[in-house]
């Protein structure tokens, strides 16, 4: 990018790798730089935890309010009751409002660990805002909103955004319901804008569209100048996307993951992503971001550890990243148990005559399913205790956890199972 920003925020996010595409770069900047500026990013509450492809954009809200400026955190009480559409194949399962509460519990745990709020003390002018779409969505009146707001959106030009066409274009169902969705986006910008001053949306690049639907909304409305930025999606450098892994999705609360286990997700990145996730996940200068990166060999392993100590100390604590880094060489320096490991937990009526070795893999998170166990022995990637298995049929008994067993899956996925007291 030629572009060389005046404002803190713009010129971070830039030489670390946040910056997608903005509506109007330059005049962002010079609103930047005249003072605070507020911002937010919505979050739908389809899950009881953030996980980590959350992470790129929670990072962005941090640099955000590091550079002085508010963010605000938008749960998505009152639009997850109609789920957000884009580049998806099918409708998103349709949750209960407990459902949707239970799950914004869970999610706002972690937001504490990044932003300084002002519900928790903060006396900052920038403190963050912890705000719930519900608030106005939920209180709409149908033929009011049809006719205020409803009659400023194209149905030609919604139809062309890449993440309804996508859709069409497969000839995959796109409800009513679904269909509405980038209107309420729009109005949540609007409603900011009105109640909080927020002039910037911020999100993923696949946000895009409904990004561009808020500023022209909230232009024709209330004729105020607004902005949108958008962060990229993010791949590895093998193409897959950022967060899954063979047990599933990466969350960030240490109930559902385990710091360990969150660690370990770090400690394994390939050595073509070290230094760009660095940039993006640390706080760690460019210069040595970059430094870190180019190393190679077994050197490039010393930065991984950085990588995965400095992403685990700003989510779980110094603490929990020093005792990942210390339970990972315990198990794969000295080939010991670790206190840190995942562990699963059986009674003796859980295991009863007892319990297939397949079941105890998939049960403690290795694998996702017995058929990935199965592929896992056939293919001499299990072990038992630190020795090779292929007995997919083995039974274990009550009386086979007298101490605990140690369940490996490849040399890096390590799990425990014990007998409840």
């Amino acid at each position: 990018m030629t572009y060389h920003p005046k404002s803190d925020f713009l010129r971070i996010i830039i030489e670390r790798g946040f910056l997608a595409d903005c509506t109007n770069l330059q005049e962002l900047d010079d609103y930047l730089n005249k003072g605070m500026v507020t911002a937010y990013i919505g979050y739908d509450a389809t899950a009881s935890s953030l996980h980590v492809g959350h992470l790129l954009n929670i990072m962005l809200l941090r640099w955000f309010q590091k550079t002085g400026n508010q963010p605000i955190t938008l749960m998505g009480g009152g639009t997850t009751k109609v789920g957000d559409p884009s580049f998806r194949a099918d409708e998103r399962p349709l949750l209960t409002s407990e459902q949707i509460d239970a799950n914004i519990d869970g999610m706002q745990k972690v937001f504490a660990r990044y932003l300084d709020y002002k519900d928790d003390g903060t006396t900052a002018e920038n403190g963050a805002l912890m705000l719930n779409n519900a608030e106005w969505l939920d209180q709409l009146n149908y033929l009011e909103f049809l006719r205020d707001i409803g009659r400023h959106f194209s149905v030609n030009r919604m139809l062309s955004f890449e993440s309804v066409k996508s859709r069409l274009d497969r000839e995959q169902s796109l409800s009513f319901l679904e269909f509405n969705y980038m209107i309420l986006q729009a109005y949540d910008f609007l409603e900011l804008n009105r109640r909080y001053g927020c002039v910037l949306q911020m999100g993923g690049s696949d946000q895009w569209g409904n990004i561009v639907n808020g500023i022209d909304l909230t232009r024709r409305v209330l004729d105020n100048e607004i902005f949108g930025l958008t962060t990229p999606l993010l791949t590895t450098s093998d193409g897959r996307k950022m967060g899954k892994s063979q047990g599933g999705a990466i969350w960030l609360n240490g109930n559902m993951l385990s710091p360990y286990e969150f660690w370990q997700f770090w400690r394994n990145t390939t050595d073509a992503d070290t230094g760009r996730f660095l940039k993006l996940f640390t706080e760690v200068p460019v210069e040595e971001c970059e430094r870190l990166g180019a190393l190679e060999g077994s050197d490039i392993n010393a930065a991984k550890i950085i990588l995965a100590n400095e992403v685990t100390t700003l989510l779980h604590g110094a603490e929990a990243a020093a005792a990942a880094e210390a339970t990972a060489r315990e198990v794969f320096e000295k080939g010991g148990m670790g206190d840190d490991l995942p562990t699963l937990e059986l009674s003796a009526e859980e295991i009863g005559d007892g319990i297939s070795i397949v079941q105890l893999f998939v049960r403690s998170g290795l694998v996702g399913t017995g058929k990935e166990a199965k592929r896992l022995f056939a293919d001499n990637g299990a072990k038992v205790n630190d020795a090779d298995h292929k007995d997919a049929g083995l039974l274990i008994t009550a009386a086979d956890l007298g101490t605990p067993l140690k369940l490996s899956a490849g040399k890096k996925r390590h799990a425990l199972v014990t007998l409840k007291a």
